[in-house]
């Protein structure tokens, strides 16, 4: 029997209006289907054993495990510890009682400081003095504690410019410093843990240093309110005026709230409020009723370039925490149609044509932290539906037989032979707490931007704490 040309015609056009519907259907994961929180725990630590467990066969010791050769990594030539001191408290939170123990015992009795080289202040600070302040707070040893007072004192220098912004690197051994070009980030991202070794020390010192770098970058903000992508430590004058809430600039936003939220700072919480209406009203970009952020020039607010990534991603987190919920929603919510493009996120995205700039995935945190932090806040069922589907995607393309692997591209999926110390230090903690909520107080601590929890064990004054000067007004 032949069929008649306008009935395959028919057919066929039937077929192509279905297609695209089914493909959809058929990619698309089980969003609706209920998450079972216990089992994706278990999940969670599993993995997280399967990268520890592999870091102590081949790289124990040392900063980091290279996961495809299975070689030691150290970051200076010297290993200060750096997965070791980063992991200790996803071990505790986890608790993986005699691993935690064995790594604290290593840190305690192995990790020595007076070593003749110059380390990044920022890197340093945000992975062993907060890595080590949280240990010290979850565990009690005092051991920790003593060998963060000796660090942070080994960073004091890094604060002797003529500005008070920190010097970029620092000698650990000698104090001499290098590096006079540098970025909000490195300048601002220091009070949470040099506050708490104040606090917890007793030395006022550290509080000092800290709160004067993060008052010098934001009275450097531009006349519209926004900061720079470079400074000059020396001179203080803007040595890229690109703003964006990107790397460079991001964790310097974030520390403006999380110092009021942990020390009750005054100061910290009229910094906060001066910034975040400029961000939301020259970053913020609506793109098909979806909610952006991009780049803009700091002294003018004309858009720079519409590029979104990885390390933006957790600026939902930052929003819901500091009280704007809806917005940190959609927000989110192009963070993900930015995974989903690709099945993992790439690096940086153009966001108007959705084409993939830097295809890398470092295994990064940030999409997962915002996921927790909104599951936090509204206990909508599709966050925990949304981290499984990432943690899926997590495991079926870094996993390794040693450990977990960054990708060189999200499009290919080609492996790359790096695992960095955040990803047990941050990566697998917040899948952890976004399915195990109840290991931790959320409420109770400040994450540092390293994914430290920091618990305030001091009295704060109503009017704010240790302030050796006001916030001073726009230069």
């Amino acid at each position: 029997m032949k069929i008649p040309n306008t009935l395959l015609v028919n057919l066929l056009a039937l077929l192509l209006t279905a297609l695209p519907a089914w493909r959809a259907s058929a990619a698309a994961p089980p969003e609706s289907a209920p998450v079972d929180n216990a089992a994706m725990a278990a999940r969670v630590k599993a993995e997280f054993l399967h990268a520890w467990n592999n870091y102590k066969r081949y790289a124990w010791g040392h900063d980091e495990l290279r996961p495809l050769s299975k070689t030691p990594f150290d970051w200076y030539g010297q290993s200060l510890l750096m997965t070791p001191v980063d992991a200790l408290d996803t071990l505790v939170l986890m608790g993986l009682k005699d691993e935690a123990d064995a790594d604290r015992e290593l840190i305690a009795t192995t990790l020595d400081f007076d070593k003749d080289i110059y380390v990044k202040n920022f890197e340093i600070t945000i992975r062993l003095l907060g890595g080590l302040l949280s240990g010290y707070q979850l565990t009690g040893d005092e051991r920790l504690l003593h060998k963060a007072e000796d660090l942070g004192t080994r960073l004091l220098p890094a604060f002797d410019s003529p500005t008070g912004l920190p010097w970029e690197f620092v000698n650990l051994r000698t104090g001499k410093t290098r590096g006079a070009v540098t970025n909000p980030a490195e300048t601002g991202t220091l009070l949470l843990e040099f506050g708490t070794l104040s606090k917890l020390s007793g030395n006022p010192v550290f509080y000092a240093k800290a709160k004067r770098a993060l008052v010098e970058t934001f009275k450097r903000r531009s006349k519209i309110g926004l900061v720079g992508a470079g400074i000059n430590v020396e001179t203080g004058q803007w040595t890229d005026r690109n703003s964006s809430i990107s790397g460079g600039i991001d964790s310097y936003d974030e520390y403006l709230w999380k110092c009021w939220r942990l020390f009750g700072d005054q100061d910290c919480l009229a910094m906060w409020k001066a910034s975040i209406p400029a961000i939301n009203k020259y970053l913020a970009d609506e793109v098909r009723g979806e909610l952006w952020y991009g780049h803009a020039d700091m002294q003018t607010g004309k858009r720079t370039a519409t590029t979104y990534g990885a390390l933006d991603a957790f600026f939902p987190a930052l929003l819901a925490l500091s009280g704007d919920v809806p917005r940190a929603a959609r927000l989110q919510d192009s963070s993900f149609r930015m995974w989903q493009l690709h099945g993992i996120e790439p690096e940086e995205l153009d966001y108007r044509s959705m084409r993939v700039l830097a295809p890398g995935y470092a295994l990064r945190p940030e999409i997962v932290e915002s996921t927790y932090y909104l599951y936090h806040y509204t206990h909508d069922p599709k966050y925990l539906a949304m981290g499984r589907t990432m943690f899926d995607d997590f495991v079926r393309y870094c996993r390794t037989a040693n450990g977990y692997a960054a990708l060189e591209s999200v499009i290919t999926k080609q492996q790359r032979d790096t695992m960095q110390s955040y990803v047990l230090a941050e990566t697998f903690k917040y899948y952890y707490l976004l399915f195990q909520p109840d290991a931790l107080d959320f409420d109770a601590v400040t994450f540092n931007t390293e994914a430290h929890p920091l618990r305030r064990t001091w009295q704060v004054a109503a009017a704010g704490d240790d302030r050796p000067a006001s916030a001073p007004p726009r230069r």
